[in-house]
């Protein structure tokens, strides 16, 4: 029978949070549950050593693992790990950083094995950058890096020899000594065994750990052009002299159906941002129910996206976005929507192609204009 502690009583203070970081959002799911989701598998029960005040909101995220339970952890992550073991019941346990959500079932195997052949088994990786001894910001010594390692977790050992190390080092007041498990049971047991890791199996620390890597996005928008009954109705807008494209406004014999301004083009934008980001579209953001966005600018709707972006850590690499209409003639005007992205998304790297569909579809017979959207988000 396998244990699995995932240490999560930790706080989200280096990374600016207000909560626990294992609470914080990654792609639309709180950290916790991605590390919760590929452990389950692999071990027989999970216990989350977590803060007391952290519990009510860790317990709903445990409901679909029949054996996965709370253990109110100590002021240090070892305390944490000594109150979990003496709640395990597995022959072997894994422990794991519940901050380090891009383990993989490969590690989780190699850890297993390992700790069924060796006793134990500790994630790392060999050091691949030089190491130097230094004082006073002066180099006074190399150091050879073919013995040296970086320690991830999971960690894995056999329970009873991890927690006769733990009793140990608590018995003796030593548990501060300790910041991961490989040191107490190194200490009191045996050299623990390693095995090979993997460098994107990193800890979440600061806020820039979340934003992990480059995100794209994609989306795509459609409007109909209204018709004269609709805008005696209400339900399209009464200037039919224009559309707004980008933030331009382009001469047109008839106006686009729409709740806000219709700005097709900053439509599909703000959902190839919104996607990047793990988050809903702009319909559950600013719904066409809610009076406060009838016919509002979407430039002004884009800045709100794009607040979102910059707190999820991102920045705007390059926009593709390419609009599809018979008329109005969108060329002269295209420089223009260029200008006004730029500043809106503080990137220069944005490409707006238009084109007609061939006659083809209700495009081509003139009923309505699409837009698609794609972008790169990458770590600020």
């Amino acid at each position: 029978m396998i244990s699995l502690i995932l240490c999560a009583a930790g706080s989200g203070t280096r990374a600016g949070l207000p909560e626990n970081k294992i609470l914080h959002e990654l792609n639309g799911l709180p950290v916790l549950c991605h590390s919760l989701s590929v452990f389950a598998p692999h071990v027989d029960e999970i216990l989350v050593a977590c803060r007391r005040e952290d519990e009510k909101a860790i317990l709903p995220l445990l409901s679909q693992y029949d054996d996965a339970r709370t253990v109110i952890g100590g002021a240090t992550r070892a305390e944490s790990v000594l109150c979990a073991l003496r709640h395990a019941t597995g022959d072997v346990v894994l422990v794991h950083d519940a901050a380090r959500p891009f383990v993989t079932p490969e590690i989780i195997k190699n850890c297993i094995i390992s700790v069924e052949k060796y006793g134990s088994g500790v994630c790392a990786l060999p050091v691949t950058d030089t190491v130097v001894l230094a004082a006073e910001s002066k180099v006074g010594g190399y150091v050879p890096r073919d013995y040296l390692f970086t320690v991830q977790t999971p960690q894995g050992f056999r329970r009873e020899d991890l927690l006769m190390a733990y009793e140990q080092a608590e018995s003796e007041g030593a548990l501060r000594n300790f910041t991961d498990d490989s040191g107490v049971y190194d200490k009191y047991i045996a050299p623990p065994h390693l095995f090979t890791g993997d460098k994107y199996n990193q800890k979440l620390t600061y806020m820039r750990d979340f934003a992990c890597s480059d995100r794209v996005g994609f989306g795509v928008d459609t409007h109909a052009f209204a018709h004269q009954d609709e805008i005696d109705r209400g339900i399209a807008r009464l200037n039919l002299n224009y559309i707004t494209l980008c933030g331009a406004v382009i001469p047109s014999n008839r106006a686009l159906e729409a709740h806000s301004d219709g700005d097709v083009a900053v439509h599909a934008l703000m959902d190839a941002l919104l996607s990047a980001i793990g988050e809903r579209d702009i319909g559950f953001h600013f719904p066409d129910t809610d009076p406060q966005y009838r016919g509002i600018s979407s430039m002004l709707l884009l800045e709100k996206v794009m607040d979102m972006v910059r707190k999820r850590g991102f920045k705007v690499q390059n926009v593709s976005i390419s609009v599809l209409c018979e008329l109005p003639r969108l060329s002269p005007y295209i420089e223009k929507m260029r200008e006004n992205l730029i500043r809106a998304l503080g990137c220069d790297t944005v490409g707006i192609a238009a084109g007609t569909n061939e006659k083809l579809g209700y495009i081509g017979e003139g009923r309505g204009i699409t837009a698609y959207a794609t972008v790169l988000l990458a770590v600020k």
